[in-house]
């Protein structure tokens, strides 16, 4: 049943960063080659919140290898200015965009927030139901945690190579005793600068 999206064709489609206090949203949408059936590597499969991050990074570069794919991102200073649901759909409609000229299946996960087209159905944990879903949320994961590391090089105190954005304690307290950076998302901080 879960690997039932790659005979079919499906597209998937998912998110990451949703909830850091800083970066962008990032959305990938996916489509697998039926050749990805024939490695065993396929049944490691999963939502990548429950993967290691050197299991996302060796999945990653196994999938890439056997689909299409394409990335679509919403910055801090969108996600300021429509807040984080409008942000993460945009992010999702621009991955997309390699795709929309394919008749495809399309399956996205959560609950329905925007239109997408007619082909498109909204999974509630699709990430656990669809291999498809499972595949886009590992391959978005792993280009947000680079592009969070990268972003480490340029402000060091803030940890993110390590944290990726998120709020942790540490995340919290540099923030703090640092201020915000241009990466920051200032609606997602406004009682955190106040106390």
């Amino acid at each position: 049943m879960f690997l039932d999206d790659i005979k079919n064709q499906v597209i998937g489609i998912d998110e990451v960063g949703r909830g850091a206090f800083c970066g962008p949203v990032v959305s990938c949408s996916i489509l697998l080659s039926k050749e990805i059936l024939n490695d065993e590597l396929v049944n490691e499969i999963r939502d990548s919140k429950k993967l290691s991050e050197k299991k996302r990074i060796t999945l990653s570069n196994f999938i890439k290898s056997h689909s299409i794919f394409s990335i679509g991102k919403a910055s801090n200073e969108e996600i300021d200015k429509l807040n984080i649901l409008k942000a993460t759909n945009l992010s999702m409609i621009r991955s997309y965009k390699k795709f929309k000229t394919m008749r495809n299946q399309v399956k996205i996960d959560g609950i329905k927030t925007f239109h997408l087209n007619e082909r498109t159905s909204f999974i509630k944990s699709g990430d656990n139901k669809s291999v498809s879903i499972a595949a886009a949320s590992i391959i978005a994961k792993t280009w947000r945690d680079k592009l969070m590391e990268n972003y480490s090089k340029i402000y060091p105190m803030y940890r993110w190579e390590k944290n990726k954005g998120y709020g942790t304690g540490e995340h919290r307290k540099a923030i703090i005793k640092f201020g915000i950076t241009r990466l920051h998302r200032k609606s997602f901080l406004v009682k955190l600068l106040r106390s």
